[in-house]
């Protein structure tokens, strides 16, 4: 699940159950309720760009991008480049093991006071991943002291994900 390959073949052969077909719920209750202000926003873990184009048509400059070494080299000339990071279904496909790499490259695109918002799944344990469980008290233990935690809330979601998703607003502290 650390190679690209691997993530290539689930989209062939149609093993995406993760998709939604639509902006994540979430985002777009968030993004109703409480729009944060004009800014960059970046989306890791784009797939098909639901979250990205949703962003983009509520005038956000959103940057979508996935696991590939291309994405993953141009996100590294990114540093300090946004304003807020939107998290869906990437942290929980992360190798459990790789995921204190992935907050500090998040906390390095953002620039300073900068927001991430995130809504995690799957909070249970489940067969094996990915999606990898992510409990939040691992959610804490990793984001922190990089982030502080501004608000945190169940989400409004698909059908099938209700009250298994975990919205956490951070802020970067550092």
């Amino acid at each position: 699940m650390s190679a690209p390959e691997f993530w290539t073949d689930l989209y062939a052969r149609g093993g995406d159950g993760w998709e939604l077909r639509q902006p994540a719920p979430g985002l777009v209750e968030f993004v109703e309720r409480t729009p944060p202000p004009p800014g960059r926003i970046a989306v890791p873990g784009c797939g098909r760009g639901h979250d990205a184009r949703f962003l983009a048509r509520h005038g956000y400059g959103a940057v979508g991008f996935d696991f590939s070494p291309a994405a993953i080299e141009a996100a590294r000339g990114l540093a300090r480049a946004f304003d807020g990071v939107w998290e869906y279904t990437c942290f929980c496909a992360i190798d459990p093991a790789r995921r204190a790499e992935y907050v500090r490259a998040m906390a390095a695109i953002l620039r300073p006071g900068g927001w991430l918002l995130a809504c995690f799944f799957p909070l249970r344990r489940r067969a094996a991943g990915p999606p990898f469980p992510v409990p939040p008290s691992e959610i804490r233990r990793r984001f922190t002291p990089a982030f502080r935690i501004e608000r945190a809330w169940t989400p409004r979601s698909v059908r099938l994900r209700l009250g298994q998703e975990w919205m956490v607003l951070f802020r970067k502290t550092c």
